[in-house]
């Protein structure tokens, strides 16, 4: 994939926003969009089903979950709708300092007090990112759980 693709998904901390649950045109929100048009009406079905399998009696509150994952709207940490529960300060930090990522900064590693990614883990995706690259450090997140 193209750095200019890339740059698109993944944040400037280094998550990848693309496969983030309330990413607006993630697999998780185009998922469950999916299935909901499947299930269709099955909330008629449901009562019926929970008789003789109890988890069906929840349906309502699945189909709600479910529904909120289809209607993801955050355009990740990049875009103009980013709806990211994180307080994450390389969201604005890198606009501030003319950099895409956070490796790409002069002061990297710096003390900017992240809630999510913290320490470690931040300078550690940042730091593989610089040595591998931005395109190959995006093809391997690919493969990897989101959560």
């Amino acid at each position: 994939m193209e750095y200019e693709q890339v740059l698109l998904k993944l944040a400037p901390c280094g998550l990848d926003c693309s496969r983030c649950a309330g990413y607006r045109d993630g697999e998780i929100a185009r998922l469950s969009r999916d299935l909901l048009s499947r299930l269709g009406n099955y909330r008629r079905i449901a009562p019926i089903r929970a008789r003789t399998d109890s988890e069906f009696a929840g349906y309502e509150q699945f189909e709600k979950i479910l529904n909120s994952l289809a209607g993801a709207s955050c355009e990740g940490c990049r875009g103009v709708n980013s709806r990211c529960t994180v307080n994450c300060k390389a969201k604005n930090c890198h606009r501030e300092k003319g950099v895409d990522f956070c490796f790409q900064c002069a002061d990297f590693p710096c003390k900017s007090e992240m809630e999510i990614p913290t320490g470690e883990r931040w300078q550690k995706m940042n730091q593989h990112m610089r040595d591998i690259g931005i395109e190959a450090y995006y093809e391997e997140q690919c493969k990897l759980p989101r959560y």
